[in-house]
């Protein structure tokens, strides 16, 4: 909690709410891009229903 910024080679747990609905399963890979750039990537831990 209260972590404002990563760097590379960071490892972090967060909660995200999607803003649209989308299909996704436990081991799911994703990536997280802005402004047409990857700047994160992962892997869905647990899906919050």
């Amino acid at each position: 909690e209260g972590t404002e910024m990563v760097m590379p080679g960071d490892n972090v747990k967060m909660t995200v709410t999607l803003i649209a609905p989308i299909a996704m399963e436990q081991g799911l890979r994703f990536a997280i891009r802005e402004g047409g750039r990857t700047v994160g990537a992962g892997v869905v831990a647990k899906v919050i229903e």
